[in-house]
């Protein structure tokens, strides 16, 4: 199929409603979709959290006619391409082997089953196994959200009890967390003893002053996210929560491995073959 076909196919996995919405109703900036297309057959595809000149290599040894991301290939302004530069570069590499490039940013961090739904599910089975219980659940976990969308029941923000109501240690939960995520230099702080009952997590750079408002105001004794600016951790903290900030690459590359997951179902039942590109000194 064409890389226009290909990117019909996937699209509905994390619609692009929800980018628009996040952006025109809550004020983000986005540049999702079929960012790079070189009008070319795609009958294999790889997935990468980000475009880079080694995923595109990982492309071209696989015969890969597309690469999906999560982060936009292009986000701000290029005001120049360059092959030695690490963004403008990789996209000139990806455009001269003929790999057209489709990225699901804000869209996949909202849908349902997405990035920040992933985080959070993330948690939850690491709360339970800090508390020892088995990760079996009836139903759906009763959860808070800060954004909500009126073209799906996507969300971005969330407040939920990590256990089902028992209280779990902080660093207990990070360990445990590390090992759901793959975490490598995730980071904890907290006061001593500090123990967790309902976080609230943000995949990404979600941090902000609104963020630890909604997180304060939905009891959460938690906050999840990565990139964090001083300003918020000290308030995070001065507030007695724990902070639990796992790299940006760990936060999301989970949630964006599920997704590749679930198109690779759907791919197959097209022909096309998908692969997983891991940048593995991120997490």
């Amino acid at each position: 199929m064409k890389s226009i076909d290909f990117f019909a196919l996937i699209e509905p996995a994390a619609p692009m409603a929800y980018s628009k919405e996040f952006c025109s109703r809550y004020g983000a900036y986005d540049n999702s979709g079929l960012l790079l297309d070189c009008k070319n057959d795609v009958n294999a595809a790889v997935f990468a959290l980000d475009l880079s000149k080694d995923a595109v290599k990982a492309a071209e040894k696989s015969g890969a006619g597309a690469i999906v991301t999560h982060h936009p290939a292009i986000y701000s302004k290029l005001a120049s391409l360059s092959a030695d530069d690490e963004t403008s570069g990789a996209v000139l590499a990806a455009a001269r082997a003929g790999i057209s490039v489709i990225s699901m940013h804000l869209n996949l961090d909202a849908a349902e089953g997405g990035i920040d739904e992933s985080l959070a599910r993330a948690v939850r089975a690491a709360g339970e196994k800090a508390a020892g219980k088995a990760a079996e659940r009836c139903g759906e976990p009763t959860e808070d959200r800060m954004f909500t969308f009126s073209c799906g029941n996507g969300a971005y923000g969330r407040a939920y009890d990590v256990a089902d109501g028992a209280a779990v240690s902080a660093e207990a939960l990070k360990e445990a967390l590390d090992g759901t995520l793959g975490g490598r230099h995730t980071l904890l702080f907290a006061n001593e003893g500090k123990t967790v009952k309902r976080a609230a997590s943000f995949c990404g750079a979600g941090a902000d002053e609104e963020a630890i408002a909604f997180a304060a105001k939905n009891g959460a004794d938690a906050l999840i996210s990565s990139d964090f600016k001083h300003h918020i951790l000290k308030e995070a903290v001065s507030r007695g929560m724990a902070v639990i900030a796992p790299t940006h690459y760990a936060s999301e590359n989970y949630g964006f491995y599920q997704f590749y997951l679930k198109v690779q179902k759907i791919a197959g039942t097209a022909g096309v073959v998908c692969e997983y590109f891991e940048n593995s000194a991120l997490l």
